[in-house]
């Protein structure tokens, strides 16, 4: 009865380490391919608060219909030379990247940005390590903070795991501004690339 019993908890473990084993591979992979498209996908989509809010439209005077154009243009000018100064700039932009993909299979693990700390356009920061984005203002952006938010979704893999699906959502903080995302990835020639973005959502 007892070398039953334990033959049985043996095959139990055996059965279920060979389960776990056919899950590592899998979530490998997703990790692998995630990671090749990651860059690819902030650089396609992120916002940056410094240059996303241009000065506001002149006041329009409804007794004259007549709009205020005074100190506009000048203040439109010098918006379009620091917008200018900044894609020329070639410091390191401050990603925040949320901690966790959504949704996420990949055994509820913290996303790891290990992979891109030497990437030479951006430095990317978990969002833990700030205050809530709600509570960022807009127009600071010489405190340390990001100069906007990445959240990326696990993929969703065709058949035949030659095409997947992400949906990622970009903000440039404070709740002011932000966008959503599906992005089609494709396996061309053994490299993942993205194939199409598609704006699903704009606030």
């Amino acid at each position: 009865m007892k070398l039953s019993k334990f033959i049985f908890i043996t095959l139990v473990l055996l059965s279920s380490f060979a389960c776990k084993k056919k899950e590592v591979p899998e979530s490998n992979f997703e990790k692998d391919v995630l990671n090749s498209v990651f860059v690819e996908i902030v650089d396609s989509i992120y916002m940056d608060r410094r240059i996303v809010l241009p000065p506001p439209m002149p006041k329009r005077d409804f007794k004259t219909n007549k709009e205020d154009t005074i100190g506009y243009h000048a203040e439109l000018k010098k918006y379009e030379h620091f917008e200018d100064s900044i894609k020329k700039d070639t410091t390191r932009i401050l990603i925040g990247v949320y901690d966790y993909v959504v949704n996420n299979k990949i055994r509820n693990e913290k996303f790891d940005l290990t992979p891109f700390k030497n990437n030479k356009k951006f430095d990317f920061q978990y969002t833990s390590k700030f205050p809530d984005e709600l509570h960022w203002e807009v127009h600071d952006y010489k405190s340390g903070m990001p100069v906007g938010t990445i959240e990326i979704s696990n993929i969703k893999f065709n058949k035949n795991k030659t095409l997947g699906i992400i949906e990622a959502t970009a903000s440039c903080g404070g709740g002011k501004c932000g966008r959503g995302f599906e992005i089609t990835i494709e396996n061309k020639s053994g490299k993942w690339h993205i194939a199409k973005i598609v704006q699903t959502w704009v606030s």
